[in-house]
């Protein structure tokens, strides 16, 4: 069942439009607002959570309804509203759809998904019981134990939304891990996937034939001592505690399709004229041409492209982190996540970024030295790795075992190579030699690593690599 409705539309729904959006239940529903305003939710007379919405969201970059939603969104800026109905209530789902085509229709624009907003018609609550209101400034989640919360998701790309991003805050302050459970034919962002893999937060797929299993390891998951967590095979011991494989996960379909993934770190020293997003902004255009399309704290990415902006927040927020994401054109899809951090060394940035490419479309592999020296020269580059997989163009992750890439290339930044011993990183156990960056008296080195892509003698060559650098 759906839980989630949005309403994309051309005008903000202004407070005459929400109101009327928010009645929709009838006249014993009421309002409450939590979050700092950010959240209206729709209560029943006794104050209990019926449907939460989101504050409207300005979209100013395109391409984004496309990718998460698969929905046609008004013209480029157009606002997005999000309601999420209360799990387990026989109304909340329609009332939540009734609610976004109110306010389409009201705001001009369309709701999603269609068919839970068919009915303008006020919907009837009358004797309807809910869960308790969850404690001041805890989303709703659909279980929560002394281990985990589990919120359920029926969303065709589960995305870091700001609504999933309160979730993953909120356990984490709990010191309880999040396991988000979504139906077949999901897929996940790349932004949520390093969130969702640090156990015991879990990608929770259910499944017609092992009933669920990890969306990213594939691993049949049971829900027994508080929270979905592996089957053991029959066949397992102490010494091996093997777990079975889920059948779906298995099932690889063959792709002619890549993926060019770059992950860096960049140490910045910290002083008034420092501009953040300048490193991600370069490489994205050397290996593009032009500069990402634009950003956001949470998905969907909706300001335009602005370094500026990014170190005004980043400053804000010090010295807590800050997180963001990057998203690039529709025609060439691209995304990154950024990881600010202010650390006894300055400012540091830790980037993964990735490009995905048609069967006739090639990588820009020879460019990758040239996108490494620019960050070694003008970003205080620390380390970079470049990665080619076969993987979706369209860069969501499936719930699917995806081969793993094969290293292209290593790099070390000049600080770090001036303080390895011993000239130890330039004399490597590799075939080729490293490739100076930059100033031939302060270099950083590119290191080449021709792995073949049938096979994984690229990670073999990396491993010697590390290995050698690390001095052991």
């Amino acid at each position: 069942m759906t839980k989630d409705v949005i309403a994309l539309t051309r005008r903000m729904p202004d407070p005459w439009t929400m109101v009327a959006g928010l009645l929709s239940g009838g006249p014993d529903n009421l309002v409450d607002k939590t979050g700092e305003d950010a959240v209206v939710r729709l209560c029943d007379g006794e104050g209990r959570p019926l449907v939460s919405v989101e504050a409207p969201l300005l979209v100013q970059v395109p391409g984004e309804a496309e990718r998460l939603l698969g929905a046609t969104p008004p013209p480029v800026p157009y606002w997005w509203t999000e309601a999420r109905a209360t799990t387990g209530v026989e109304h909340a789902e329609q009332l939540a759809g009734t609610f976004a085509a109110r306010l389409a229709a009201l705001a001009d624009g369309s709701a999603w998904p269609p068919e839970a907003a068919r009915s303008l018609a006020v919907v009837q609550t009358d004797g309807v019981s809910v869960a308790p209101t969850p404690a001041s400034g805890q989303p709703a989640v659909d279980v929560l134990t002394d281990k985990v919360a589990v919120v359920i998701q029926d969303r065709p790309v589960l995305a870091m939304t700001a609504w999933l991003s309160d979730a993953f805050r909120t356990a984490a302050t709990a010191q309880l891990g999040l396991q988000v459970v979504t139906p077949p034919g999901t897929t996940l962002s790349p932004a949520v996937r390093d969130s969702l893999s640090n156990w015991p937060s879990r990608w929770v797929m259910r499944d017609e034939r092992d009933g669920y299993y990890d969306g990213l390891t594939g691993v049949v998951l049971r829900w027994q001592d508080g929270m979905f967590s592996p089957v053991e095979a029959a066949e397992a011991t102490a010494d091996d505690p093997c777990t079975p494989v889920a059948a779906t996960y298995q099932e690889v379909t063959a792709t002619d399709e890549r993926q060019l993934a770059v992950t860096f770190r960049t140490v910045h020293p910290a002083d008034d004229h420092l501009v953040l997003g300048g490193a991600l902004e370069s490489i994205w255009r050397e290996l593009t041409g032009e500069p990402p399309a634009g950003w956001g704290t949470a998905e969907p990415a909706n300001l335009p492209w602005s370094p500026r902006q990014i170190t005004d927040l980043a400053r804000e927020r010090a010295p807590q982190p800050t997180w963001i994401v990057a998203v690039g054109n529709p025609n060439r899809p691209g995304l990154a996540t950024v990881r600010i951090n202010r650390t006894k060394a300055g400012v540091e940035e830790h980037v993964t970024l990735m490009f995905g490419y048609g069967p006739d479309e090639e990588p820009p592999v020879k460019s990758l030295a040239k996108a490494a020296e620019v960050l070694a020269t003008r970003h205080h580059l620390q380390s970079m790795l470049v990665q080619l997989r076969k993987a979706r163009r369209d860069l969501a992750v499936p719930p699917r075992f995806e081969g793993p890439g094969v290293p292209l290339a290593f790099v070390l930044g000049a600080e770090e190579v001036r303080q390895m011993p011993d000239d130890r990183a330039r004399n490597t156990p590799l075939a080729q030699a490293p490739a100076p960056l930059g100033p031939k008296t302060r270099p950083a080195l590119y290191y080449p690593l021709p792995g073949n892509p049938s096979d994984l003698s690229g990670w073999q060559d990396f491993e010697r690599l590390m290995r050698h650098l690390k001095g052991t």
